[in-house]
């Protein structure tokens, strides 16, 4: 499920605001004792990140299926994609942790198409106390507020999300992202380098 860019913040109500990761995004499996940490071009980084596949292993329900960011932040809990490939160790303040925003499979029973209000319930139960596994934060519940967050926070953007939607493939309008106009040009950059090596409505881009 992959939201879609619109220009400027806004304010919906049954909608609420989440903080845009920058970082890598990655499905997580559970199957028993069978752990794997997928990218969404479905390559396979259980081994480059074993402590997140270690900490993944131990949550309780033995069928789990989590997607999310995988991230670094500094001192300020500022995420930043480069970080994941360079890390600049005068700045970054944490290893790669796992920031999970859904559930989509749990204890046997898929739950992709129960409204997202009971799906985030869910997910915070399954990853509470869990090492290296959080769930994204949620900004303010107005949309304006949340954005104010953003730009004093310095994070790279929002998530605003529809509470009642179920989980879709592909991109979807019950999901919208807003971005800092001063990440275009170099998120563009790293995505580029990472593919070679492996009012209060939204106005529509």
């Amino acid at each position: 499920m992959a939201p879609t860019l619109v220009r400027a913040p806004f304010h919906r109500p049954g909608w609420i605001y989440e903080e845009k990761v920058d970082g890598y995004r990655m499905l997580a499996y559970k199957d028993g004792a069978r752990v794997r940490l997928v990218s969404r071009n479905g390559v396979d980084h259980t081994r480059r990140y074993p402590h997140i596949a270690a900490a993944f292993a131990q949550l309780k329900p033995s069928t789990l299926v989590l997607d999310g960011e995988l991230a670094v932040f500094d001192d300020q809990l500022r995420s930043r994609f480069e970080w994941l490939r360079d890390p600049d160790e005068s700045v970054v303040a944490t290893p790669p942790v796992l920031i999970a925003f859904d559930v989509l499979y749990v204890k046997g029973r898929d739950v992709s198409q129960r409204p997202l209000r009971e799906r985030r319930a869910r997910l915070e139960d399954v990853v509470a106390g869990a090492g290296f596994i959080y769930p994204v934060r949620r900004l303010a519940p107005d949309g304006l507020d949340a954005w104010a967050e953003v730009v004093e926070r310095g994070y790279e953007g929002l998530v605003a999300k529809d509470e009642a939607s179920a989980y879709e493939s592909g991109r979807t309008r019950r999901w919208l992202k807003v971005k800092q106009k001063d990440w275009t040009v170099e998120e563009d950059r790293w995505r580029r380098t990472i593919s070679v090596a492996s009012s209060r409505e939204p106005k529509g881009k």
